[in-house]
């Protein structure tokens, strides 16, 4: 019975991902066509009225496009199945997609910054910047509705690439609304080195971004601590504690583009059978994977109880020395702690070492 629901939560899990996997496909696909509209548009603003400020936006959508793109195949990449070469998956490919958007956006910034630099110097007249207004108000209000759509299929669906290229469109939303508002006071007062300082302002916006991007990439390539991912396991748990669980500790994880690894060390009383251990080990696995829609792997240490631990652990033992009194208090940090429950209990000598 057990191996029976174990299969169809398997089954269940591959279900769900093949789901996953075609919204992604489906919401970068759609951001790659709106990526390139969208773009040819403002080129085609920037082509009538001139404004510096206006080809810092469209430059900004080439990048759009490319991120798109790249984004499309970090994806395809990341849902290969693991391999000889590749035994953990290739879900990173998510990052190295943050990290070249990125990247292309601090270039971006250069060319913006030169632009609006000239036409600070030498300012002209723009013509026709009333229909360019109302164009580029248009592709905001497009821009705004795919970036918090890809936002959110990101994170239903947990594609880093997919989030990454949202929150892109939406800063070049709130790029193409700043714009709109120093244009718009250009219009009004016909100070038209203000185009310039707008193309600025824009280079300076888009480097804070490309800069965070370039962070968040690097943090997933070197599986920095995602407090998020760990305080959402810990919380998982916490609900589903039992008593044969006398304390976690050096709990860890990391993300490789949708696939969640996790390991952690697990104390068990010292007379568990071997048999009913490995059943402890089944029930975690099973409630990782579940929760995770069988996108975990699981790895789990386990250690014995050492003299001492008693007060905190209610199993019926024939080694007790002591009377239990309450359970080791668990949260996020005291399960990523490298001490476990000693960090509890005042043992410091005859204590067996714990791997």
């Amino acid at each position: 019975m057990a191996d029976t629901e174990r299969a169809e939560r398997k089954d269940a899990g591959k279900t769900a991902e093949k789901t996953n996997f075609r919204s992604r496909i489906q919401a970068i696909s759609v951001s790659l066509f709106l990526s390139v509209l969208l773009m040819v548009s403002k080129f085609y603003v920037w082509r009538i009225t001139g404004s510096s400020a206006i080809l810092s936006d469209a430059l900004e959508s080439i990048i759009n496009v490319v991120a798109s793109a790249f984004a499309l195949w970090s994806i395809l990449m990341a849902a290969r199945p693991p391999d000889e070469d590749h035994p953990y998956g290739h879900g990173k490919a998510e990052y190295f997609s943050a990290g070249f958007e990125g990247a292309l956006i601090i270039l971006a910034a250069v060319g913006i910054f030169k632009v609006g630099m000239t036409n600070i110097l030498t300012p002209r007249p723009l013509p026709r910047l009333e229909t360019g207004l109302l164009i580029l108000l248009a592709t905001s209000l497009v821009n705004l509705m795919l970036g918090l759509g890809l936002v959110r299929v990101g994170r239903q669906t947990r594609s880093l690439a997919l989030i990454a290229d949202g929150r892109h469109v939406l800063t070049d939303v709130y790029t193409s609304g700043g714009v709109l508002v120093g244009l718009f006071m250009v219009h009004l007062t016909g100070w038209y080195r203000l185009d310039g300082i707008i193309a600025c302002l824009v280079g300076l916006n888009i480097i804070v971004s490309g800069v965070g991007l370039l962070r968040q990439s690097c943090a997933g390539l070197m599986d920095a601590s995602d407090p998020e991912l760990l305080d959402e396991i810990a919380a998982l748990l916490i609900r589903n504690r039992r008593n044969e669980w006398i304390d976690i500790h050096r709990l860890r994880a990391w993300r490789s583009g949708t696939f969640v690894h996790i390991d952690f060390h697990l104390i068990l009383h010292r007379e568990t059978t071997l048999e009913n251990a490995h059943r402890q080990e089944q029930v975690l696995e099973n409630l990782i994977n579940e929760h995770f829609g069988g996108e975990a792997s699981l790895l789990i240490h386990l250690d014995p109880c050492f003299d001492g631990a008693c007060p905190i652990c209610d199993s019926q033992c024939i080694l007790r020395d002591g009377a239990f009194q309450d359970r080791a208090e668990w949260s996020r940090e005291t399960l990523v702690s490298q001490s476990g429950i000693h960090r509890l209990l005042d043992v410091t000598e005859n204590r067996p070492e714990t791997a």
